[in-house]
């Protein structure tokens, strides 16, 4: 499909925004305007979703279940996604992360 079609007439407006909004993923028109995010799925988010908090919920079950002269086990990394910014330094909990002494109020 050639885009001087629809400076000549022969493409209307409504098809170029059809052509333009059904493009692949990995299209540079995509990639240009949307970045990283462009390769990420609903299905791609949801998972990473998942896997996040599936290590909080190991880390909690290990923080809970740790001796208490042991050290705390290490917080749990979210999975990093295209176009979020890492806001979380080393070592540090995520924000919506529960610390010990949350977990310990929980527990009672």
């Amino acid at each position: 499909m050639d885009l001087l079609g629809w400076y000549r007439g022969e493409l209307s407006s409504r098809r170029l925004a059809v052509l333009v909004r059904h493009l692949p993923r990995d299209s540079a028109f995509r990639l240009a305007h949307e970045g990283e995010a462009a390769g990420w799925s609903l299905g791609d988010q949801l998972l990473a979703a998942v896997v996040d908090h599936l290590a909080v919920a190991n880390w909690m079950f290990a923080s809970v279940n740790r001796d208490e002269d042991e050290a705390p086990p290490e917080p749990p990394r979210p999975v990093p996604r295209p176009g979020v910014d890492e806001a979380v330094p080393d070592g540090a909990p995520a924000a919506d992360t529960p610390g010990p002494a949350d977990l310990a109020r929980f527990f009672g």
